[in-house]
C-alpha cells in the first residue's frame, strides 16, 4: 500500500461502510476489508482498473465522481474516500457535497501544488512544474484543477465543512517539523490527507 493509503485507513474505524471513489486496483478496499473488518466498496474510471479489482473479488463499480455520486442515497456510507482525485475531477466542490451527502465523513487526498519544488519550477523556469506526482505535461495532464493545502482549507471554510483531521506529508513519509504548521505544511508537503464533516454533525 501507499503510504496516504495506510494513513488514509487509520482514519477509518472498524466495521465501517466505505466507498472508496477512484479506487483504482481496490488495494485500500481489500485492506479495509482484511484489516478493519469494513464493508468497503469503490467506483472507478478505469474499466482496467475496475476489471483488475472485479478479478480480485472486489465489489468496484465502474463510474466517475462527477456524474455517478447523484445515485446514491443520503447517508449510504459512513466514510467516503477521495484519494489522489480531487484534482482530476471536473467540479471539485460538487464532488465534495455529494460525498458528505451520502457519507457522513469524507477523506480527501491530494497532490499539494504549493510545495517549495513546484513554486521553484514555475519561478525559475517560467513554465508548469513537472514531479513525480505532476508527471505529464500540461496538454496531457488529467490533473485539470491543481490546488494548493491552503486553497483546500479556504474552501472548506466556504463551504463550512469542519475539519477533523488533517495531515501533510513528504515522499519519505516525514511530518515534522512542519506538521502543525498550515502555512509549513503548504511550502514543504507534498501531499495533503483532509478528514471532514457537516458541521451539523456531532
Amino acid at each position: 500500500m501507499r503510504l496516504d493509503q495506510r494513513l488514509i485507513a487509520d482514519m477509518i474505524r472498524p466495521g465501517s461502510r466505505v466507498l472508496d471513489v477512484g479506487s483504482g486496483d481496490g488495494t485500500l478496499i481489500d485492506h479495509l476489508y482484511r484489516t478493519r473488518n469494513c464493508d468497503a466498496r469503490g467506483i472507478e474510471i478505469d474499466m482496467r482498473a475496475v476489471t483488475q479489482s472485479v478479478a480480485h473479488g472486489l465489489p468496484v463499480m465502474h463510474g466517475d465522481a462527477d456524474h455517478d455520486l447523484s445515485d446514491y442515497p443520503d447517508a449510504a456510507f459512513d466514510y467516503v474516500v477521495l484519494q489522489r482525485t480531487l484534482q482530476a475531477v471536473e467540479r471539485p466542490r460538487e464532488v465534495l457535497a455529494q460525498m458528505l451527502r451520502i457519507g457522513r465523513y469524507a477523506i480527501v487526498s491530494f497532490p499539494n501544488f504549493g510545495h517549495w519544488r513546484l513554486r521553484l519550477q514555475l519561478l525559475t523556469s517560467g513554465r508548469m512544474p513537472m514531479t513525480a506526482v505532476w508527471h505529464t505535461p500540461w496538454y496531457e495532464t488529467p490533473n485539470i484543477h491543481p490546488c494548493t493545502i491552503r486553497d483546500f482549507l479556504a474552501l472548506c471554510e466556504d463551504e463550512d465543512y469542519v475539519v477533523e483531521r488533517w495531515l501533510a506529508i513528504d515522499e519519505e513519509g516525514d511530518r515534522s517539523p512542519w506538521r502543525r504548521s498550515i502555512r509549513l505544511a503548504n511550502l514543504f508537503g507534498e501531499q495533503a490527507l483532509f478528514l471532514l464533516r457537516r458541521r451539523r454533525e456531532r
